[in-house]
């Protein structure tokens, strides 16, 4: 009798588990997709806000530098808040932060005023992306953890998808501030509250247990494991290949091929569904041939094909290349991101937080030598060098990463 009481309670407590990730998972997705309208914004409305506060285009600009800069510092902190407080207290604060700066935004008297309240978007994406990869981490299984991630980085991309849509309708009809008051702010608060009652504080079954003692050691336990340095710098060269075609993309067909801006976002439209379905298969590929094989294939794919995008002579071959080209990189960037968690999973929120200021740093490599290229060569020199960056990334991780779980 008694061992028919403890099995139905290990099946109920089973149950309410399958019942509260359920509920979880959909809620760390929107979480994710509320890191995308800000950039959005300042990637249509740039021209907008520069005329509101008297200020040039390359000078509004740097709102988006600032954030970017306070997005790598705040992402080291990190890893040290991450060992001192709760996983879902620190996304929710990030969630807060989005809604701080999107009000602060809207009514943002000059153009100083708005530098620093949108940098604030750097330390709220520093704190969410990082937290939702924990959080799944720490509350379902291993097996099931690269399809969960592939779902979040999906929630971004069809929020870029969609909300660009919604971003110039809303700017169109009653201006660049409305966009934060009626986007970005509501998008935020949804999700906040959403987090805040499907996010539970502890995981149950696959909860275990951690003294962190000095945050120093979760540093020191990241920057001393060789398999984990691999995953980080192999994350800063494929994202500088990616950018590619994330920040250049769109102006390569317009000037290589003298193609419309409406033309182009069609390219963009199909780069965006590309990457999410990347995102969505991620985690069934991985389960056949290993995240740490998949991330290997798909990065040499990504950068190959950015290769080949930047020097085909056919338009249309060039861009049936980077929409597969962003295809794979949905894939590998769920896997890398996959692979990355799991190097010292008794300092996952540490090792994650890095992980986000490598993505920033990778981000500013690839936009910075990429701008840097351009100013003295050409997109074919541009494609070559920054696609060659991914084939090295590949390199790095077949021959440095170690996947914990397969080998």
């Amino acid at each position: 009798m008694a061992g028919h009481l403890k099995e139905d309670e290990r099946s109920s407590s089973s149950r309410e588990v399958n019942s509260s990730t359920r509920l979880m998972l959909p809620s760390l997705v929107i979480a994710r997709g509320v890191t995308q309208p800000p950039l959005i914004i300042t990637g249509l409305l740039l021209i907008d806000i520069g005329n509101t506060f008297g200020v040039p285009v390359g000078v509004t600009g740097q709102i988006r530098t600032a954030s970017f800069v306070l997005g790598i510092i705040f992402a080291l902190i990190m890893g040290a808040l991450s060992i001192k407080f709760r996983d879902k207290t620190l996304l929710m604060t990030g969630l807060l932060i989005y809604t701080i700066s999107a009000s602060g935004c809207y009514f943002a008297s000059d153009y100083s005023v708005m530098l620093i309240l949108f940098s604030l978007t750097g330390v709220a994406f520093a704190m969410v992306v990082p937290m939702c990869i924990t959080l799944i981490a720490k509350h379902l299984p291993q097996e099931k953890r690269a399809g969960a991630i592939g779902w979040t980085y999906a929630g971004a991309s069809l929020t870029n998808l969609f909300g660009t849509f919604i971003v110039n309708n809303i700017a169109s009809l009653s201006g660049w501030r409305w966009t934060f008051l009626g986007f970005v702010l509501p998008f935020s608060v949804l999700s906040l509250l959403l987090v805040t009652m499907w996010v539970p504080y502890k995981s149950r079954r696959f909860h275990s247990k951690m003294n962190a003692g000095n945050y120093i050691d979760g540093f020191r336990a990241v920057f001393s494991n060789r398999s984990a340095m691999s995953c980080l710098i192999g994350t800063i060269l494929s994202i500088a290949a990616y950018h590619f075609l994330f920040t250049y993309g769109a102006s390569f067909w317009r000037q290589r091929f003298l193609v419309s801006k409406n033309f182009a976002s069609y390219y963009l439209m199909g780069m965006g569904l590309g990457f999410t379905v990347g995102s969505l298969i991620c985690g069934r590929l991985a389960k056949i041939i290993g995240v740490k094989s998949l991330t290997v294939l798909s990065t040499f794919l990504v950068g190959g094909l950015i290769i080949g995008t930047a020097n085909v002579p056919s338009l249309w071959l060039s861009i049936v290349l980077g929409v597969i080209s962003a295809l794979f990189a949905g894939i590998m960037i769920t896997a890398f991101s996959g692979l990355t968690l799991e190097q010292v999973p008794r300092f996952r929120g540490t090792i994650m937080s890095i992980s986000s200021a490598a993505l920033n740093m990778g981000a500013a490599v690839g936009t910075g030598l990429g701008g840097l290229i351009l100013l003295r060569y050409n997109y074919s020199i541009l494609g070559s060098t920054l696609g060659s960056l991914g084939v090295v990334a590949a390199l790095i991780f077949h021959l440095f990463a170690i996947d914990p779980v397969m080998d």
